[in-house]
């Protein structure tokens, strides 16, 4: 369903409409999916159904941008703000605590709201992203979209260029009905005039570098990693950063051939449910 956000929310972010669903029995253990850049919270469709079964009540929403939510053109996207978001859609939805996943760009708005406070958060679960802003390897496009031809480049994008860009990043196949619902995701409404103006999340990650590893390593409850070792943005190259800051942290890395890259849950959709099944099922439960 749709909210709008304006009858609602308290400055600063009013007049938005955010897509979000609730999935799984009313009483579950609840658990909050955040979805990654450039596409929306349809990434998490494979693992929904085994956190439901699993006694999950999970809530995903599409960011600020992303997939159906509003993309208003001239807006200053801010990774703060989409944080603000998840709090204001879990004040409505009467979420207090909660377990939360995330995903690629997601992992930035996890460290903020762990930044906020970590008490909420019953138990955190990381698929590759960039939760080191040193050890982030943007893509090629990235960098284009980021750079001053970003808006001229964003309007020049095709889909073929689009499924090309995300084939470099995969370790394992995914079909073309797939890429072209992420195509569909990403470009829907205004997605296309939007793309260079969501980018800015890798300046506000050096800007925030301090606090949101701060939180991450600080954080005390249960942490999971499911890392897909082929990702060259954020894969291999970052676990051994990973396993010296947060030795207590389980990691199950996604190595069998062949490896898994950026889009775990898409890629090794029956890896990452049962990773996450096991771990929600015994790292805590929220109310």
């Amino acid at each position: 369903m749709q909210l709008g956000l304006d009858e609602w929310i308290a400055g600063g972010i009013s007049g938005h409409d955010i897509f979000h669903r609730q999935d799984g029995p009313v009483d579950g253990r609840p658990v909050t999916l955040l979805h990654g850049f450039p596409t929306s919270s349809h990434d998490w469709a494979p693992i929904v159904p085994p956190l439901v079964e699993s006694g999950c009540r999970v809530t995903t929403l599409d960011l600020l941008g992303f997939g159906a939510s509003a993309k208003p053109v001239r807006h200053d996207y801010r990774i703060t703000e989409q944080a603000s978001i998840v709090e204001a859609l879990w004040q409505r939805l009467g979420i207090g605590s909660t377990a939360l996943v995330a995903h690629d760009y997601g992992v930035s708005v996890a460290q903020e709201l762990l930044h906020r406070d970590a008490s909420r958060i019953t138990a955190a679960a990381f698929l590759n992203g960039g939760l080191y802003p040193d050890l982030h390897r943007p893509t090629r496009v990235q960098k284009l979209l980021h750079s001053p031809l970003g808006a001229l480049v964003q309007h020049l994008a095709t889909e073929r260029m689009y499924w090309k860009s995300l084939r470099e990043i995969l370790g394992r196949p995914v079909n073309d009905e797939l890429l072209h619902d992420m195509w569909l995701a990403t470009t829907m409404g205004e997605g296309k005039r939007v793309q260079h103006r969501l980018l800015h999340y890798i300046d506000e990650r050096r800007e925030h570098a301090d606090r949101w590893r701060t939180a991450l390593e600080q954080y005390s409850g249960p942490m999971l990693f499911v890392w897909g070792p082929a990702d060259p943005v954020s894969g291999g190259h970052v676990l051994p950063r990973l396993r010296e800051r947060l030795p207590h942290a389980t990691i199950t890395v996604l190595d069998e051939p062949p490896a898994t890259g950026h889009y775990p849950q898409l890629e090794n959709p029956d890896a990452v449910a049962a990773a996450l099944t096991e771990f929600l099922s015994t790292g805590g439960s929220g109310s």
